[in-house]
């Protein structure tokens, strides 16, 4: 996580090990309406990407990138939707076979299928990290969250960052930055152009 551990090293040499409980964390889901934050990924290729994120539980989400990045993401409240606007693909997932379950499906019980990682062991120092996962569905892939100490924040936490380790062994890694919670969002921010469907031709006369 250097992408993490380098924004951070300043705050986290004068911060102690922050602690909570899985209980604590399912408090933060609860509180948590919208969510709205500048997004920087980082592939598991080394390519990083920037836009900015709107979620609205139960079941939405938005990755929008820069404008350099020709993709969007999506989710609907029932599914996930990859749009590659470059080839005109659109690729469709149901939210509770994905591994942003945990942010977005309320019925993904945290205390079920999460664990808070220790420093040292899995975990950051200065942030509560929890690890997601499906043990019966694998395939779903495992996500790590980092939470880190914010009184403003929805249960006293802020999600700064997380990680996803698909079933390819591919990592993803999203930063967070400039959170805003249980804010207005727009409910079109949902949709999306399809790239698939050409517009109709206009009628003569």
């Amino acid at each position: 996580m250097r992408f993490l551990i380098a924004g951070v090293v300043a705050a986290l040499a004068a911060a102690a090990p922050a602690q909570a409980s899985l209980p604590e964390v399912a408090a933060h889901f609860r509180g948590l309406q919208t969510m709205t934050a500048d997004f920087t990924q980082t592939s598991a290729s080394g390519a990083v990407a920037r836009g900015k994120l709107i979620l609205a539980r139960p079941g939405k989400v938005r990755f929008q990138y820069e404008p350099s990045v020709p993709m969007l993401i999506v989710a609907d409240g029932k599914s996930l939707s990859m749009i590659d606007y470059e080839v005109s693909q659109v690729s469709k997932w149901p939210i509770k076979g994905t591994p942003l379950a945990v942010l977005l499906d309320p019925a993904t019980d945290i205390a079920k299928y999460g664990r808070i990682l220790p420093p040292g062991n899995g975990g950051l120092p200065g942030f509560v990290t929890v690890e997601s996962k499906d043990k019966k569905h694998p395939e779903y892939g495992t996500i790590t969250l980092y939470f880190s100490p914010d009184k403003q924040a929805p249960g006293g936490l802020s999600l700064s960052a997380w990680r996803v380790l698909d079933a390819q062994g591919n990592t993803t890694q999203v930063q967070l930055a400039n959170a805003r919670f249980n804010v207005a969002v727009d409910k079109n921010s949902f949709t999306y152009r399809d790239p698939r469907q050409r517009p109709r031709p206009r009628g003569r006369g």
